[in-house]
């Protein structure tokens, strides 16, 4: 029982960045697209469950990147600070856009 006793905080780590992180990324990204598409089509269209639609669709794609990414980086640190970079990118992309 002493293996139970073990943690291994790099993979805790890179696992919390892909739950977390990858959820962050997935969502923020999702927002950014939609209000750039918004944004960019005018506000007065009156059909942006288009924009929506796809945007949810990519955030799966997106998602399952984030994740990857978070074990296939070089440190821990870093499968923290790309996600939190890219999610902070698409808030500032979202809060411009709209």
């Amino acid at each position: 029982m002493a293996f139970l006793r073990v943690v291994n905080w790099n993979v805790l780590s890179r696992g919390l960045a892909a739950v977390i992180g990858g959820y962050a990324v997935a969502n923020t990204l999702s927002v950014a697209v939609v209000a750039v598409v918004v944004a960019a089509s005018g506000r007065e269209s009156a059909d942006h469950s288009d924009a929506v639609l796809s945007a949810m669709h990519l955030s799966f794609i997106l998602y399952v990147a984030a994740v990857m990414w978070a074990f296939a980086a070089r440190s821990a640190l870093m499968a923290w600070a790309v996600p939190v970079g890219i999610a902070l990118l698409a808030v500032g992309v979202a809060w411009i856009a709209l």
